[in-house]
């Protein structure tokens, strides 16, 4: 209405303005005389004034009887009655200067007035309610990129090709929907990127928007969600119309989590009625629309396992796609593709960066990229070297170095025989990756010293032995303490949580222990977000089997720990050598190590000989 009549305020602006200036300059009655206000004195000693009416500044007279010219009253600006005695006196004819004011008078009612139609026409106006005014609030606040915008590409999400070619049918739908539904085939309706964080999910939905040339509406799942109840069922309602108009385009939702989460898990009551009408009003619009228009909708979570199933049922969400954590060939063309934007050394093999990452995402590898260059900059080096990236990644791992974090001379022998029992219980069992690097420099938070070890390849699944053997390289830096020292130190209380968490899962999640049984006993946890706490549903174990669990936890920790030590008494020579060129050193790289990886891997064979012998 306000857009069509911009001037109806007009209508009453102006008629007001008319009246006020009537009752200014229009005189009181027609048989008004305007006087001096010497002349009403003269009159009012003559006895002429029957009435006189005094204003602030004015005075009205009515007069005994009206004079020839059939005037009956007299209108005079009134004088300062001291200043008048002394114009009487002299004789003289006097008058005030009556001092306008009716601009002022109009301007005391107008301005206002317009200051209050102004504000309420800004407040309305579409500039201000696109930048989040307040009749913006059932609007929706996706950032809508045209083609023009969008640089990304497919060529650009590297590492994820299974995803990729999940994708490339909505773009052959949004480039040619005719031919691509000759067949009666419809793209789905929905499209949920399920993956860990980092994994480029969000740069995937950008590559199919950028492949494709449409318009691509950006929106995260929390901004949907506002103070006033209603708002977010609005918000879903005026993006999808918004499609509808700018279609073929694609809607992407990132953190779809927030916006669709299952209902009920806030437990009764209405505190989440807000997120459960704009979760509702989602639906209903999946339901609504027709994919043949050409609207794609895409969504992005890490959290799969807490949406509510009515969105994840067929009809809506169609096609779930994993953007999984790439595996070597994967970190292989990721880095390709961000090795580009710095100054290689010549020799540099992306495929010796990706062996020392495993694990890493997309995200995680670009920030590596990123960390080695900044650290060959600060170094006032030509080019990246590949010991730039081990550093780099050595401060991912472990934190930057603390030098400045001093230790005495017993706490140095400490944490080196801590890190040298890691290390050559690592080497001397069989399936343990290779030790890369030893250091007793602390690093991070709490890290006094740190052992890398590289994998040889990406594992999937793991075996009741090798958990063994990784348990017990984890506990070998207590066993080398102890067995060096008589005693042990708290530097081991992070490996025992580790060796911990893994007997635990050994036995509450893999059943791989015959005193437990074949049985699952933990809580559910996401398979993304890499968690590694084995919270045990206790309501849902009797005391007994509860009993058992901790008493199967406690025996496979124990037995790591024996193992730990036994392959360390063999090799206490190597140990303490080991000990002794780490604290003379500091650091060990994988060079230095070789000749202690030889004498540890004769000790494991002779190991095995007297087992043999003895059996």
């Amino acid at each position: 209405m306000i857009k069509q009549h911009p001037y109806a305020v007009w209508y009453v602006v102006i008629p007001f303005a008319a009246l006020l200036l009537a009752q200014v300059f229009w005189p009181v009655q027609t048989k008004t005389s305007i006087v001096p206000y010497s002349e009403f004195q003269t009159l009012l000693r003559d006895g002429k004034i029957s009435e006189v009416g005094v204003a602030n500044r004015s005075i009205t007279a009515t007069l005994k009887s009206p004079e020839a010219n059939g005037v009956s009253k007299i209108f005079t600006e009134r004088v300062d009655p001291e200043i008048a005695k002394d114009l009487t006196g002299a004789g003289v004819k006097y008058s005030q200067i009556a001092e306008s004011t009716w601009i002022w008078d109009v301007l005391s009612w107008v301005v206002p007035t317009l200051l209050f139609v102004g504000l309420w026409q800004f407040v309305l106006s579409p500039a201000v309610n696109k930048r989040g005014g307040l009749m913006s609030l059932g609007r929706s606040k996706a950032k809508v990129y045209v083609e023009k915008d969008i640089k990304v590409t497919f060529a650009d999400a590297a590492g994820v090709d299974e995803a990729k070619d999940e994708l490339q049918e909505v773009v052959s739908f949004l480039k040619d929907p005719k031919t691509f539904g000759r067949l009666g085939a419809h793209v789905p309706k929905g499209i949920l990127l399920v993956g860990p964080p980092g994994t480029g999910k969000t740069l995937l939905a950008r590559a199919v928007a950028g492949e494709s040339g449409v318009p691509f509406f950006s929106i995260n799942g929390s901004e949907f969600v506002e103070l006033f109840v209603g708002m977010g069922a609005a918000r879903v309602r005026d993006l999808f119309e918004q499609a509808r108009l700018a279609a073929p385009c694609i809607i992407f939702i990132d953190e779809l989590d927030a916006l669709g989460k299952a209902r009920g898990l806030t437990g009764a009551g209405g505190s989440n009625d807000e997120k459960e009408q704009t979760l509702n009003q989602l639906l209903s619009e999946l339901d609504g629309f027709n994919p043949a228009v050409g609207v794609v909708l895409l969504a992005a979570t890490n959290r799969p396992e807490i949406l509510d199933p009515a969105l994840l049922r067929a009809g809506r969400f169609d096609r779930h796609i994993v953007v999984d954590r790439p595996d070597k060939l994967g970190r292989v063309a990721i880095l390709k593709v961000h090795l580009k934007k710095i100054t290689l050394a010549p020799d540099i093999d992306p495929a010796a960066i990706a062996a020392m990452t495993p694990g890493f995402t997309g995200a995680d590898l670009a920030n590596l990229v990123n960390e080695a260059a900044m650290l060959a900059t600060r170094r006032n080096e030509a080019a990246v070297t590949l010991d730039h990236f081990t550093r780099a990644i050595e401060r991912i791992i472990a934190g930057p170095e603390k030098r400045n974090r001093l230790l005495n001379v017993q706490e140095r022998k400490t944490v080196a025989a801590h890190e040298m029992g890691h290390a050559i219980v690592a080497m001397a069992l069989p399936g343990s990756d290779p030790v890369l690097k030893i250091s007793i420099i602390p690093r991070g938070i709490g890290a006094l010293g740190y052992t890398i070890q590289r994998p040889i390849e990406d594992r999937y699944l793991m075996t009741k032995p090798e958990l063994e053997s990784k348990m017990a390289v984890l506990l070998g830096g207590r066993a080398a303490e102890l067995l060096s020292f008589g005693v042990v130190s708290t530097g081991a209380s992070d490996d025992l949580q580790k060796a911990t968490d893994i007997a635990r899962a050994m036995v509450v999640r893999y059943g791989m222990d015959a005193g437990v049984g074949q049985a699952v006993f933990a809580a559910e946890q996401s398979p993304f977000l890499g968690q590694q706490s084995m919270a045990m549903e206790r309501k849902n174990v009797s005391e007994e089997t509860a009993s058992k669990i901790d008493r199967a936890i406690r025996e496979f920790v124990e037995a790591a720990f024996a193992q730990a030590s036994a392959v360390l008494k063999i090799r206490k020579r190597i140990l303490d050598e080991g000990a002794a060129q780490l604290l003379e050193k500091e650091t060990l790289n994988e060079a230095d190590l070789d000749d202690l990886r030889k004498q540890a891997t004769v000790g494991a064979v002779v190991e095995r000989v007297k087992v043999t012998l003895a059996v």
